[in-house]
């Protein structure tokens, strides 16, 4: 089941309006320290700059939310990229925009517009994924069942996470929450119950949007 959205990798991305370069970049954190951090660093690497406005929504239920304008008129800037996120479905994430201005004022309507539009261009460029619950499931099994799960992965049911050659094969499934009691009867039923579970947790994954 889903839960969230959050950015798989850092992305960057820039774009030019009425004579004002506007560079955004967006980072995953997992609090507000990270994204604190972060944005500390793009105020150094950019001092030059006009404005560096920075956005944070952070927890699965988006708990925490922070903006500031940098100096930009009140609700132009920081906000509306906050907003963005939220409405996006987007956690866990901190964004950036700088402005280096232009000498052509935008008024308010085109600063949220230009602000919004290139942290949502930043976002894209830094590839977002979906976060999961689901199941990992290890096995201990014989050697001679192992090509047959693998065999079966293909089908879709669960993905192969890692396998340890010992005396036994100890092989990680993971699967979403929903097929784990399917997963295990498949696996029971495949090496006639000559198999051992010796592990199973709930886990998150990251899944990347399909575009």
């Amino acid at each position: 089941m889903k839960l969230f959205s959050t950015i798989l990798k850092e992305g960057k991305a820039e774009q030019n309006i009425e004579k004002s370069r506007f560079i955004c970049y967006a980072k995953p954190v997992e609090n507000k320290l990270e994204a604190d951090e972060f944005i500390k660093y793009i105020k150094k690497k950019n001092k030059d700059a006009t404005h560096n406005v920075p956005a944070i929504v952070i927890g699965d239920k988006m708990q925490i939310q922070w903006a500031s304008d940098d100096g930009e008129p009140q609700g132009t800037a920081g906000a509306p990229i906050v907003q963005m996120m939220v409405n996006e479905g987007i956690t866990n994430a901190v964004v950036v925009v700088t402005r280096y201005f232009g000498g052509v004022k935008l008024g308010t309507g085109g600063l949220v517009r230009a602000y919004t539009s290139s942290a949502k261009m930043g976002l894209n460029k830094s590839i977002l994924c979906d976060v999961e619950n689901s199941t990992s499931v290890t096995f201990e099994i014989d050697y001679t069942y192992l090509d047959k799960i693998k065999n079966l992965e293909k089908e879709g049911l669960f993905t192969i996470k890692e396998i340890s050659y010992l005396e036994k094969v100890e092989i990680q499934l993971n699967c979403s929450e929903e097929d784990t009691i399917k997963t295990k009867e498949l696996v029971m039923s495949l090496t006639n119950g000559m198999c051992k579970m010796s592990d199973e947790k709930n886990i998150l994954i990251k899944l990347p949007r399909k575009s």
